[in-house]
């Protein structure tokens, strides 16, 4: 699908805002900094991706690229990837960094988690098997323990081990360790994270833009 050529307030933007979340102001911005990075064309590739200097220096830029491009993100059903991306991807792929309303019910809530640790687990789960590594499953915590400043890299790797063995003897205790390190399910991803505040961590500060703005 290609960029957008309407103004906000076109049904392709309203379409858009309830499949998305997005106020009709967000998606505009959100179509400006498309175009500027896809230079005017009405598709993004990896490449154009290059042009932004924080996601530059991310350690797990290469992940976070690639989710842009992976079907199972377009809330589609879909698997694979693709080599270009139009804007209705792109603005799909940015909702999973949008923190819920305020006005949303407990369920409403629950489901938009779950839909972020899904979001997270497919960005480490490069080879789509349904499962990622004690490694893999490090750089997410590190990922969203960093967010604060207050860790260090080994005290995320210690939490990420501590909380993976508390699961493991409570939830998993007739799987070897060995076996559960190297096979980690959606499943137990979900209970690793349970009560990690993966609203405020996830964000789009990679883009250059104004977070809160964004996403009031």
């Amino acid at each position: 699908m290609g960029a957008l050529q309407s103004i906000p307030g076109e049904p392709e933007y309203l379409d858009l805002a309830e499949k998305t979340g997005f106020s009709l102001e967000q998606i505009g911005v959100l179509h400006k900094r498309f175009k500027q990075l896809s230079h005017n064309e009405e598709t993004l590739q990896r490449d154009d991706f290059n042009t932004i200097p924080d996601l530059a220096c991310n350690p797990i830029r290469s992940q976070i690229v690639e989710a842009f491009f992976d079907r199972r993100n377009f809330r589609r059903n879909g698997e694979g990837t693709v080599q270009e991306i139009g804007f209705e991807e792109f603005l799909v792929v940015m909702s999973h960094f949008r923190p819920p309303s305020l006005h949303m019910t407990e369920e409403q809530r629950e489901s938009i988690r779950r839909e972020k640790l899904r979001f997270l687990f497919n960005m480490h789960d490069t080879d789509n098997d349904g499962t990622i590594t004690l490694e893999e499953y490090r750089h997410v915590v590190e990922e969203l323990l960093s967010r604060s400043g207050a860790l260090g890299k080994e005290t995320a790797k210690g939490i990420a081990d501590a909380a993976m063995l508390e699961v493991a003897s409570i939830s998993m205790g007739h799987m070897e360790p060995d076996e559960f390190y190297e096979g980690i399910t959606f499943e137990h991803f979900l209970k690793l994270l349970k009560g990690f505040d993966i609203e405020s961590r996830m964000n789009i500060r990679f883009l250059n833009m104004d977070t809160p703005t964004l996403c009031k």
